[in-house]
């Protein structure tokens, strides 16, 4: 008999209601973003299974090592590793061993890599001198002044999109040399611990994030809540938070206001653009990772070389 059924062989009321509970921490163990991609990949492989007739819970190895043969010349072979995640995900989910440790799926997958290469092409960083000509560019009215606060907020905080967007005015502390930001959720801190990020005060009025961030809430009369807002058309700030899309929107058409493709940028391109900028102005490792919070040195030592790209180079200044 199971140890949570009764003699009967079936749940009491109030080990249904402790089931649905755990059920309820289950889903909030990964970020709302990372569940909604592991959705969106596992229908697509239950999609392709259906088509074919195949099984997909439990998956054979076989059908997996299809699925990704099939999908390699037209998938980047970073969504083909996201999906590898999903199908893995939903069988432990339900209570099966991943068929994706498979030796058969290890062997194709490490073949669709070696053949295509793990090269990721991400998104333009927003540099300093970018930045500048952003906020400048934009128009002194109550969006503008929104906009401004965001993208140099964003900037300054090596902020994520969704770290931004959830920012209380009761998370913000001005000191005399900054601000302190209480991040009490973030993508590397599942369990909301709590991170406070210091954003000094700028050197230049036009692009000081203390300054920009100030002016907004003054003009916005936000004196409790979420600090960054829709606007609607008749000039009114909602009582919301924008969403994680609505930074990236921003970003975008700051972009093109000063002749960028803004197709190139992204809501990342803040974050990006932090840490390549403190590389290009000689930052260390150490303060670019304490900044933008990674825990991992792998993605900000590639910050670190694309900022570094024209520093010593051998081939300045030698006459060309």
């Amino acid at each position: 008999m199971n140890s949570l059924t009764s003699q009967n062989g079936e749940l009491s009321t109030e080990l249904h209601e402790v089931l649905e509970k755990a059920r309820r921490y289950t889903e909030q163990s990964k970020a709302a973003n990372t569940t909604k991609s592991y959705r969106a990949d596992w229908k697509d492989f239950t999609d392709w299974c259906r088509e074919r007739s195949l099984n997909p819970l439990p998956a054979e190895p076989q059908t997996i090592a299809l699925y990704l043969a099939d999908l390699a010349d037209r998938r980047k072979t970073s969504t083909l590793q996201r999906r590898i995640s999903a199908i893995s995900q939903a069988h432990q989910a339900a209570g099966y061993d991943s068929p994706t440790n498979s030796y058969m799926v290890r062997t194709v997958w490490a073949g669709i890599r070696r053949a295509k290469g793990m090269y990721q092409e991400g998104k333009d960083p927003v540099l300093i001198e970018d930045l500048r000509s952003m906020v400048n560019a934009l128009p002194d009215t109550l969006t503008g002044k929104r906009d401004r606060a965001l993208l140099l907020v964003g900037f300054g905080g090596g902020f994520r999109r969704s770290e931004l967007v959830a920012i209380d005015k009761e998370d913000i502390q001005m000191l005399p040399r900054g601000m302190v930001i209480q991040l009490r959720r973030s993508k590397t801190d599942q369990d909301g611990r709590g991170e406070k990020v210091g954003i000094p005060r700028g050197s230049r009025p036009e692009t000081c994030p203390i300054r920009a961030l100030e002016e907004w809430l003054a003009e916005s009369g936000i004196d409790s809540g979420p600090i960054f807002r829709p606007i609607n058309r008749h000039g009114q700030v909602r009582n919301r938070r924008l969403t994680d899309r609505s930074v990236a929107l921003i970003v975008k058409k700051a972009a093109e206001s000063i002749g960028l493709d803004p197709h190139r940028f992204s809501g990342h391109s803040l974050r990006a653009g932090m840490a390549t900028s403190a590389a290009m102005a000689g930052k260390d490792e150490r303060s670019i990772m304490k900044q933008t919070r990674h825990k991992s040195t792998n993605m900000v030592r590639k910050y670190i070389r694309d900022g570094e790209l024209f520093n010593q180079n051998a081939l300045s200044d030698i006459g060309l």
